[in-house]
């Protein structure tokens, strides 16, 4: 072989091999270029900025919370300019003149109430809608007090209808209220709970009043969590405000009954029996019926 192809081979490997060395050099430590171009490629490096689409739910969530906020107390200086419009009270009166949290405020309260209503019927049955209505807007626990009250004041066909209308009007405004702000809170603080109801609403799409009728009757879930949850999963007015007003007259009419007795009452599950609770069971089984009867069919045409 001649001098000059054997100093060309060797010149060659020895290139080659220097050029091997340092991909392992690299391979082993890193190369910082090759490095931050990774990190900044998948986003994670020490300086990425924040996504806007984050920033602006960040901004949005925080915007529900004012809105939520001032409406709330909006709400509440028409309570306290209520209470300063009702007719004149004694002195030892007017510290019963509030929202019932437990059996007691509701007995005091109803002998107040009671003894003013015959001359200012209005006023009282005013004060008690309003109080329910935004009781069941800002999901405030209090109103099963408030049915059981009426039932202590009123004939049993005006208090079911007062409770009824109540409760499906008092629904409705937290479900709009909850479309206006919770949508983007919930999605927001529990995006994977929000999935997974949303999913289950889609099961019962076909059959949401009968849904909703069965939800209002049973103990499965609270009435305010369903006002709450009912436009973020995707459940129409409709049959929210109608399942709603249809659905709590069996609970309703329970409490009102024990509403003739309140006086002997000690606590609030006095006006549940095993008889009661078996007649709600019975209502809900009864709201099922039109769901059970559809699929039985269609699966006798299928």
């Amino acid at each position: 072989m001649a001098p000059d192809a054997i100093g060309t081979a060797l010149y060659s490997e020895n290139n080659n091999q220097h050029e091997k060395l340092q991909q392992h050099t690299g391979m082993m430590n890193g190369s910082p270029k090759t490095e931050k171009s990774r990190l900044v490629a998948n986003g994670s490096g020490p300086h990425t900025a924040p996504k806007p689409q984050q920033a602006d739910e960040d901004r949005s969530a925080r915007q529900s919370l004012i809105i939520l906020a001032a409406i709330f107390f909006t709400s509440l200086f028409a309570m306290v300019y209520v209470y300063a419009m009702f007719p004149e009270l004694e002195e030892s009166e007017k510290q019963y003149l509030k929202v019932p949290f437990d059996i007691e405020d509701a007995k005091q309260l109803g002998r107040v109430l009671d003894r003013y209503k015959d001359l200012y019927n209005v006023e009282v049955m005013f004060g008690i809608i309003l109080v329910y209505i935004f009781l069941q807007t800002f999901a405030i626990p209090g109103s099963l007090f408030l049915s059981i009250l009426s039932g202590f004041l009123y004939s049993f066909p005006v208090a079911l209808t007062l409770v009824c209308f109540c409760s499906a009007l008092g629904a409705t405004l937290c479900y709009l209220l909850s479309q206006l702000v919770g949508r983007r809170l919930v999605k927001y603080y529990f995006p994977e709970r929000a999935h997974h109801w949303a999913a289950q609403v889609d099961r019962h799409r076909d059959d949401l009043l009968s849904y909703m009728l069965f939800l209002r009757m049973t103990p499965f879930l609270p009435n305010w969590f369903i006002n709450l949850v009912a436009p973020v999963i995707g459940v129409p007015l409709y049959p929210f405000a109608l399942g709603t007003f249809l659905g709590v007259a069996p609970p309703s009419f329970i409490a009102i009954q024990a509403g003739k007795t309140l006086y002997k009452m000690t606590s609030s599950s006095d006006a549940f029996s095993w008889g009661s609770i078996a007649m709600l069971g019975a209502f809900s089984v009864i709201a099922l019926v039109p769901v059970i009867f559809k699929r039985y069919f269609k699966a006798k045409i299928d």
